[in-house]
């Protein structure tokens, strides 16, 4: 587990501004392994294809990374990221899902009940 002290000090690390806009949101929310996830390093942060997606059973999921476009997404999901590419964006919109940053979600659902984190 990890502290809100520790979330802290990788964040003067953070250059983007929505990105530390999101981090402290989840710290104020006291959702410290989404914390945890955004504040490590970038490299690190999950990149999962729609096809990856389409496998899940969930409705709601949040990606602390980027939703990248290779395969199809064949149902109606109400997705979260930092980053999606053009392609995933298209597609996604095509299936009539619903497209959220992280912070907007969680503005949405204060404590995310319900809400597959990868």
């Amino acid at each position: 587990m990890i502290s809100k002290t520790q979330i802290s000090k990788r964040l003067k690390r953070k250059t983007n501004k929505e990105l530390v806009e999101t981090i402290e949101l989840t710290k104020k929310n006291n959702l410290l392994n989404l914390g945890k996830k955004l504040s490590g390093p970038t490299r690190l942060q999950s990149k999962i294809n729609l096809e990856d997606l389409n496998k899940l059973k969930e409705n709601e999921i949040i990606v602390a990374g980027k939703v990248l476009g290779k395969g199809e997404i064949k149902r109606k999901i109400s997705i979260s990221a930092l980053n999606f590419s053009e392609s995933a964006k298209k597609k996604l919109k095509k299936a009539g899902c619903e497209i959220l940053t992280i912070k907007e979600k969680i503005e949405k659902n204060k404590n995310l009940g319900g809400v597959k984190i990868l």
